[in-house]
């Protein structure tokens, strides 16, 4: 960025990241045997939170990633166990 330039701010939204990372959640959430209910109910999220993170409506902070962790006794890294795609720039 150039010295007195202002730039647009630009949300960040990588649908691909977000789909595995919601996937991953449900995937790990029903091993653990916890439903959306129970899992809101525990990390203290709210039930339409808990479901438009798995329904990707919503882009979850890292402190909401921590939550969810924690609450299915899993490390972060469990979470974001999959692979993305090269994407060109």
């Amino acid at each position: 960025m150039k010295k007195g330039k202002v730039n647009k701010r630009v949300l960040i939204y990588d649908e691909e990241g977000l789909t595995k990372l919601a996937s991953k959640i449900k995937e790990v959430r029903g091993n653990k045997g916890y439903t959306q209910e129970d899992l809101a109910y525990e990390s203290g999220l709210s039930l339409s939170q808990v479901a438009r993170i798995e329904t990707i409506k919503i882009n979850p902070t890292v402190s909401t990633i921590f939550k969810i962790a924690r609450t299915l006794d899993v490390q972060v890294s469990d979470l974001f166990d999959f692979k993305l795609s090269k994407k060109a720039k």
